[in-house]
């Protein structure tokens, strides 16, 4: 999104970022570009990942030391053997209103919070809340918060290079533009691709996200001792229809959008199919 701003605010005040687009281009220049404009807004997402889920979800944090409910009280212990298991710090635990589903996020695997839902609570029984955890503290576990962010700057940088590399091809070999700045057509070029690059792109970290859901499942599994119950778990999320989260949490959901090449997660068939192959 970054880089799709700059290059309309290019367009529109004839602004060359960098000075890489005279008659000769700068790859070094340009390549240090596209990674500070590739990097830049996934780890600025990663670092403030928690205070965004606190203060946009209307999270209720809880005391781990002190949990004031025996529902807080169950999931601040169920959340401290699954970290144990896992070889993994304490994380902070909310609840927040909302349809069945939950997350982890945070920046590190010492410094993450597990959420879970009111919906969720009231749609799953105890072993199939448990699995869910499980799922969540997986992420955690697989450092999938910072390995997306890896992910997700790569494929920015790769959408400003290419893009800018082919605009500035078209400008001065197809247009013949020889003076000292870029013309229309490395603008016009750059910014059509930074968009149609940039949905390549999203299908590409979608199909790494829905990856990442598979092992998410697997963990659980394994961390709970047996598939079943995560298993049970998705078979009661198959029979609703839960929103989207939030954009910085949604790719670490136990359930999220599907039907698409955008999708972060796979369908529920297919992830129940995987965990029943754990069974055999």
């Amino acid at each position: 999104m970054l880089n799709v701003i700059l290059s309309i605010v290019g367009v529109v005040f004839g602004i060359n970022w960098g000075g890489m687009a005279g008659k000769s281009i700068n790859l070094t220049s340009l390549s240090i570009y596209a990674l500070i404009i590739g990097f830049t807004g996934s780890i600025f997402s990663l670092l403030t990942s928690k205070m965004i889920a606190k203060s946009t979800m209307g999270l209720q944090m809880i005391d781990i030391d002190n949990p004031s409910t025996n529902l807080e009280a169950w999931l601040v212990s169920t959340v401290r053997k699954l970290a144990n298991r896992a070889k993994l710090p304490m994380p902070e635990v909310a609840i927040y209103e909302g349809d069945p589903n939950a997350f982890a996020t945070g920046p590190s695997r010492s410094s993450s919070l597990v959420a879970v839902s009111t919906g969720l609570l009231q749609l799953m029984n105890k072993k199939e809340v448990e699995a869910v955890l499980g799922h969540e503290m997986t992420h955690v576990a697989n450092g999938d918060m910072v390995t997306m962010t890896l992910v997700q700057g790569v494929m920015n940088t790769f959408v400003v290079f290419l893009s800018r590399v082919i605009g500035w091809a078209v400008d001065r070999q197809v247009m013949r533009n020889d003076s000292d700045a870029p013309g229309a057509a490395y603008y016009v070029t750059s910014l059509i691709l930074d968009i149609v690059l940039g949905f390549l792109a999203g299908m590409v970290v979608a199909a790494f996200s829905r990856w990442r859901e598979y092992h998410a499942d697997a963990g659980s599994a394994m961390l709970t001792g047996s598939p079943e119950n995560m298993i049970a778990a998705l078979q009661r999320l198959g029979s609703i229809t839960p929103e989207e989260l939030p954009g910085p949490v949604k790719g670490f959901g136990v359930s999220g959008g599907i039907g698409s090449l955008f999708a972060t997660h796979p369908s529920i068939e297919d992830r129940i199919a995987a965990l029943r192959v754990l069974q055999k």
